[in-house]
């Protein structure tokens, strides 16, 4: 049996100092994190992976917590020759279920977060499908942290990343048109947890303050729509959004919904539904595709 190294969860400057610099580096594999979603959506991930494994190794997990897919992306890194993993989650935030969970399995905290059960459940019923690459293995433990022949650090998500507020300035400015009479509204999906949400609120503030300079909008609101939350907080989340626009309005600005999603397939849909009837001009595309997202990786694997 392979042995299992202990993972971490450390600030970029310590992942670098731990698998950096030189030949490390050089031996060293990325393990991409994502939720995945239908083909278009996976493929814009794919493609991002490919720009980054022309400069080091990488592997693709898709899904939320999914075991399966990470054991195998690992085995995948390790057969590559990586003597050291940096663990790169593509999510939106840091402070998920999805990210906890993550964590777990890789090792980089003890405790199992309770929803770690549910996630479980919907990677073994994937995997039964087929819909994971994989046909069901009645033996295979979901809830166990995964084995690696090489020790894994992991790294913080896109959180307020400068490249992340890079990104969402230049959707802003792509369907802007007068920006000292538009008001930027950032727009996420958010956790189902109060204190989840505060988290994300807190880095969407941060991405705002760090776009701010890049443009000469009125200013920039930010909110999450809270779709995983109970029906009267997705309700109160919906009317905030509404009463945003509305209130740009009203001031005779134009209101620009710029989603802060990795791509768009789906969430975005629902913001439009939230938006019946009321003027506004949304970004043509998400975070993906952008050039600058491998960067990001690049970056992050690099513990700059």
């Amino acid at each position: 049996m392979s042995k299992r190294f202990r993972t971490r969860l450390l600030p970029p400057a310590l992942v670098f100092l731990l698998l950096a610099p030189g030949v490390v580096e050089a031996r060293q594999g990325i393990l991409l994190l994502a939720h995945g979603g239908r083909g278009e959506w996976n493929r814009k991930v794919l493609d991002l992976a490919a720009q980054v494994d022309a400069d080091r190794p990488v592997e693709v997990a898709f899904g939320m917590a999914n075991k399966r897919t990470i054991q195998d992306a690992v085995d995948r890194l390790a057969a590559r020759g990586v003597e050291g993993i940096v663990a790169v989650p593509l999510f939106v935030s840091s402070h998920s279920s999805v990210f906890r969970a993550t964590e777990y399995l890789l090792g980089s905290r003890d405790d199992a977060p309770p929803q770690l059960q549910a996630f479980a459940r919907m990677g073994a019923r994937m995997s039964a499908r087929g819909d994971a690459g994989e046909t069901g293995d009645p033996g295979f433990d979901w809830t166990t942290p995964v084995e690696t022949p090489a020790p894994i650090a992991m790294t913080p998500a896109l959180d307020a990343h400068a490249i992340v507020a890079d990104v969402l300035a230049s959707r802003a400015a792509d369907v802007s048109r007068t920006p000292e009479e538009e008001v930027v509204v950032l727009v996420a999906h958010g956790p189902g947890s109060a204190e989840d949400n505060a988290l994300w609120l807190d880095n969407m503030r941060r991405l705002a303050e760090r776009m701010g300079p890049r443009a000469a909008f009125r200013r920039i609101e930010y909110l999450t729509v809270r779709d995983d939350a109970s029906e009267p907080v997705r309700a109160q989340a919906t009317a905030a959004l509404r009463t945003v626009v509305e209130g740009v309005a009203q001031e005779g600005a134009a209101a620009l919904i710029v989603p802060l999603l990795l791509s768009y397939g789906g969430i975005e849909v629902g913001i439009r539904e939230r938006l019946e009837g009321l003027p506004y001009r949304m970004a043509r595309e998400a975070l993906l595709p952008d050039e600058r997202l491998s960067e990001w990786v690049l970056l992050q694997a690099a513990g700059r």
